[in-house]
């Protein structure tokens, strides 16, 4: 999915000649807290809620502010991990996309890029949810596609994440297509792998402590 396909119709934009206040009524309708600044398709930057309220003057042109703008942007052709990327380093609720000559062609809003994420983690499909914790040298995404796969399963979505920047472990979640994953979890702890959590209807959880309990007290009874 590209920055051209998550353009929003309903991200307004300001020029230098609007006020501050304009810009501010305009922020407060469409929920967001910067605005791109154009001029046609010329792409001066983005301009903030508190860079008007540190201006403290709403009555005057925004070109009289002196303000020296920031200039976040995606290219249209560049993927939808990039625009997040650009967000959460920048701090802004509207990412700018432009053309690859520049010019501006939209601005895609916080709100559309955490629904679709949200479609790509596969956040409204049913299943459960399995954490690993493994070592960065154990870890082989072939391997654990074969034990969901050896237990009738398939991987809805799937992300990688350290705990911390000086961690060397790795967080796999994956999120698999159906409620019960008792199997899928007992082949994991067969292969030696580190369960850091599961989400999955209570009943299924209570089910497998039950038969690990009792695999337990068997071993103990031998």
């Amino acid at each position: 999915m590209t920055a051209s396909e998550l353009i929003s119709d309903s991200i307004p934009t300001v020029s230098l000649e609007e006020t501050g206040l304009k810009a501010l009524n305009l922020m407060e309708v469409f929920h967001v807290n910067h605005l791109p600044v154009v001029n046609g398709a010329e792409y001066f930057g983005i301009i903030s809620d508190q860079d008007i309220y540190n201006a403290d003057n709403f009555e005057e042109q925004i070109e009289q502010y002196g303000i020296n703008f920031p200039q976040p942007h995606v290219h249209r052709n560049q993927h939808i991990f990039e625009v997040v990327g650009i967000a959460s380093q920048c701090g802004v609720t509207v990412v700018p996309v432009l053309d690859m000559d520049h010019s501006y062609l939209g601005a895609i809003s916080q709100r559309e890029v955490n629904r679709k994420l949200s479609d790509l983690v596969a956040v409204n499909e049913p299943g459960g949810i399995i954490v690993l914790e493994l070592c960065k040298t154990d870890y082989s995404l072939s391997q654990i596609a074969q034990i969901v796969e050896s237990n009738d399963a398939k991987i809805l979505s799937f992300y990688v994440s350290r705990p911390s920047e000086s961690s060397k472990e790795l967080d796999v979640t994956i999120k698999l297509n159906k409620m019960d994953l008792s199997g899928v979890i007992q082949t994991f702890t067969r292969y030696d792998y580190n369960i850091k959590a599961t989400y999955m209807d209570d009943s299924r959880i209570n089910n497998l402590y039950d038969d690990r309990f009792d695999q337990f007290m068997r071993y103990l009874n031998t």
